[in-house]
């Protein structure tokens, strides 16, 4: 089968890794065409625009940052929605609001596409071993026809209701780790005066009932990187994890729902984002508030 992926940043990029381990012809899309290059390299066709991209595949995998990337993505003169899209099977794996996937979505339903979304659990290593969580909005017929390529991407799907439904999800299933890594830079904060290794204080924290599964494989980097060692490889980008709390803090209010908790999570990634963190993995928020001035 012929799959597209429209947009290659490190999700993107791992997706298609993917889809090309288990054999399918696949060709991307990029704003930047350099970030292209390694898959290009491997095999895979460059299009020139979304709706080129569109028109050359059977499926289309939409994989963008936030909601403004998808909006020009989608309505740009080249866009998605300037595509032939009758008879074409979009899913779109973004992580935005769910009023943004509903916009998105609709106009490529009325113009007689399947329209699919899937934002996903996991980072770019289950991406490439097919072992992410997909939480799937959309109806039943398009999401039985996505079903065959979402199995080859996900150890586990939940189609949890219509269009929407899985970006609030999705939404709710990134909260609380966002949260938990800047709680782990408040409580290094206050074991500061036992002076302990970090490794044997990253290995403590990670043997208790509060800390998250992503600690196994994080508390690790976040200990050589509180012992002095630069910033390791990015899995989840602190800056996709600021717009994420975003997201969550703009779509609770839409709610009337007051989230304070996160609220006060994502103060603490903008300023890590702003002091230069962006591209850091979103672990730095933690080692960050650990070190910052008044943090002594």
């Amino acid at each position: 089968m012929k799959i597209g992926v429209c947009g290659t940043g490190r999700m993107g990029s791992a997706i298609a890794q993917r889809m090309m381990a288990v054999g399918h012809d696949i060709a991307v899309w990029n704003r930047n065409p350099a970030k292209t290059k390694p898959l290009v390299d491997a095999g895979a066709k460059l299009f020139a625009s979304p709706a080129e991209l569109v028109e050359g595949c059977d499926v289309v995998i939409v994989m963008l940052l936030n909601d403004a990337a998808t909006e020009a993505v989608y309505r740009a003169p080249d866009g998605i929605l300037k595509a032939k899209l009758s008879g074409k099977l979009m899913i779109d794996m973004s992580t935005i609001r769910p009023d943004s996937m509903k916009s998105n979505g609709g106009p490529v339903l009325q113009q007689g596409a399947g329209f699919v979304e899937c934002p996903v659990g996991g980072s770019t290593a289950p991406a490439r071993e097919g072992k992410l969580l997909g939480l799937v909005g959309g109806s039943n017929a398009d999401v039985a026809r996505a079903m065959p390529i979402l199995e080859q991407l996900c150890r586990r799907i939940e189609h949890v209701g219509d269009l929407g439904a899985g970006s609030m999800m999705k939404l709710a299933v990134n909260l609380p780790l966002l949260v938990y890594w800047q709680a782990l830079g408040e409580a290094l904060t206050i074991c500061k005066p036992l002076n302990l290794p970090p490794d044997r204080l990253i290995d403590i924290l990670t043997d208790t009932s509060g800390a998250p599964a992503a600690m196994k494989g994080r508390g690790p980097v976040i200990a050589r990187v509180l012992g002095g060692a630069p910033l390791g490889e990015t899995a989840f980008g602190l800056n996709a994890a600021t717009k994420d709390l975003a997201c969550a803090v703009q779509f609770g209010a839409s709610l009337h729902a007051e989230l304070p908790v996160t609220a006060s999570a994502l103060a603490c990634y903008e300023e890590a984002e702003a002091a230069g963190l962006g591209d850091a993995d979103a672990t730095a928020v933690s080692t960050r508030w650990s070190r910052r001035q008044g943090n002594a």
